[in-house]
């Protein structure tokens, strides 16, 4: 377990995202700077939204940013269930690269995966910043208990992304996904975690403590990771 787990507090979701969108744009500055440009992976859903908002709105070098989504819904681009038409939206009119790992619909969850997988290969790796959600049930990024998790978690270190069937599915999104590797996540420059609620904070300190005996999949991704992590928690 990294040893540079460190928890961030705050009184509500606004005052949190105002911080982590300021973590973000120093992170994306001081790559521009050292790099001359960026890569970051942002995660799906609604928590990290007003997150994505306010760091749109700093002043940054945009046109030297690339964003891939943490996980990707196996469903057409626009699809009210695609992560990274929610980002692209947000982030496109600024000048980002958004780049889609998923850009149908596909029968082959397996294949969606190599296709992303191969997609990444083309650019500049390691993540300067991945930032993380984590779901009531402990899943993070698309890693979910099911028939593919041992290779998301413990699969080969050169691979970035797989595609997955998660069992059960969650009823919110029944499809199945591509998400970024363990191995991606964990070899990030900066790794962020954003999440709300009292339920997903007990299970994200157990799964720490459980370490990589964890039943959680957030337990097993933080596992033995060397690199900083940051927890960034409100109540709501």
């Amino acid at each position: 377990m990294s040893e540079e787990i460190e928890w961030w507090d705050y009184d509500d979701a606004d005052e949190m995202a105002d911080a982590v969108a300021g973590d973000i744009a120093f992170v994306i500055e001081s790559a521009i700077d050292a790099r001359g440009a960026c890569v970051i992976a942002l995660a799906g859903g609604k928590t990290p939204l007003p997150i994505y908002t306010k760091l749109a709105a700093t002043k940054l070098d945009w046109k030297r940013v690339t964003i891939i989504p943490t996980d990707e819904r196996i469903v057409p681009l626009g699809d009210p269930l695609s992560n990274i038409t929610a980002i692209g939206k947000v982030f496109i009119p600024k000048g980002a690269r958004v780049i889609p790992i998923v850009s149908e619909a596909a029968a082959d969850y397996k294949a969606a995966g190599r296709a992303a997988d191969s997609r990444l290969g083309d650019h500049h790796w390691p993540l300067d910043l991945c930032l993380l959600g984590v779901g009531a049930d402990g899943h993070t990024a698309s890693i979910f208990p099911g028939p593919d998790y041992e290779e998301a978690i413990a699969g080969p270190r050169e691979r970035r992304a797989l595609g997955v069937m998660p069992d059960p599915l969650p009823p919110e999104a029944p499809v199945p996904r591509v998400t970024l590797s363990r191995a991606a996540i964990v070899s990030a420059r900066a790794l962020t975690l954003a999440v709300t609620g009292d339920a997903k904070r007990k299970v994200i300190e157990q799964a720490i403590k459980q370490g990589p005996a964890s039943p959680y999949p957030i337990g097993r991704v933080l596992a033995d990771a060397e690199l900083p992590v940051d927890i960034h928690w409100s109540p709501a």
